[in-house]
């Protein structure tokens, strides 16, 4: 299995038990769960934030966005507008979708006996 650079640190990530992908206008990046830390306790202003893609927040954010797509796209709710609102609606589903397929999916789930550095 390959593995990836975390972009804080640049020390591999072994496995997805350590791993936090976020977003950033377009942009998803790796980072270890304690580097993540850092970088949102660097950022300053909220421009600049990324936003975590996996875990508990971003599936429950892919979900309602998912459903929400869906629902504006198979109802003539709010005509062409809510067309619009389930095309927006569904870009934090691709986010997680892209993560999965291009980061997580390239690492082991658990890695026993891993040395921390």
């Amino acid at each position: 299995m390959k593995s990836k650079m975390c972009r804080y640190c640049y020390k591999p990530i072994r496995d997805r038990d350590e791993l936090v992908t976020a977003s950033n206008w377009f942009r998803i990046r790796p980072y270890h769960y304690r580097c993540f830390q850092e970088v949102e306790q660097d950022t300053k202003t909220i421009v600049g934030t990324w936003t975590p893609i996996n875990g508990p927040a971003g599936l429950v954010t892919m979900i309602l966005m998912l459903a929400l797509a869906l629902w504006m796209y198979s109802t003539n709710t709010l005509g062409v507008i809510g067309d619009i609102i389930g095309l927006l609606a569904f870009y934090p589903v691709l986010l997680r979708v892209a993560s999965f397929v291009f980061i997580e999916s390239k690492l082991p789930k658990y890695v026993e006996n891993k040395k921390y550095q």
